[in-house]
């Protein structure tokens, strides 16, 4: 019988790895928390081009991206910053619409297409099953009847797939 094995102590290298952890954890948390020119960029539009800011460099272009840098160099917070561009442009910079009025329907009308077609089908797919089951059932008219071993062969054969 072998002696019973004692447990393991994390060996140094746990602990090194575990100090550097804790002390990147909070650093990583500061710098999620500054926004930057390029996570602000992807989440507006330049209003005159109509398209992502982070991918044109018109006059218009330019002049946003001047102007968040100003933003972001006092400090401002994301939120902040995309508040100030809205007083600035107008709704249309954002490139995602806000979740009220008008704008809603671009969140809930999808979805509930997807729900009231997936319904639809639930609800109709066995009635066309039946229905095509009933259509292969009635013979064809004017058709001579099978002999009694390839009508038996038959049904074995649609036996096994089902």
């Amino acid at each position: 019988m072998s002696a019973p094995s004692r447990p393991r102590r994390p060996g140094p290298r746990a602990a090194i790895i575990a100090c550097l952890i804790a002390v990147a954890l909070p650093a990583t948390a500061i710098a999620a928390s500054r926004p930057s020119l390029l996570s602000i960029e992807s989440q507006v539009m330049c209003v005159s081009c109509h398209e992502p800011l982070e991918l044109v460099s018109s006059p218009q272009a330019l002049q946003e991206k001047a102007y968040i840098k100003t933003l972001i160099s006092q400090g401002d917070t994301t939120k902040q910053i995309l508040a100030k561009l809205v007083a600035q442009f107008s709704v249309q910079v954002l490139g995602k619409p806000p979740a009220s009025g008008f704008n809603l329907t671009v969140y809930i009308l999808p979805p509930a297409i997807l729900i009231l077609g997936a319904a639809g089908l639930i609800y109709t797919l066995p009635k066309w099953r039946e229905r095509s089951r009933q259509a292969a059932a009635t013979p064809i008219a004017g058709a001579a009847p099978l002999p009694p071993e390839d009508a038996q062969r038959l049904d074995d054969e649609l036996a096994r797939f089902r």
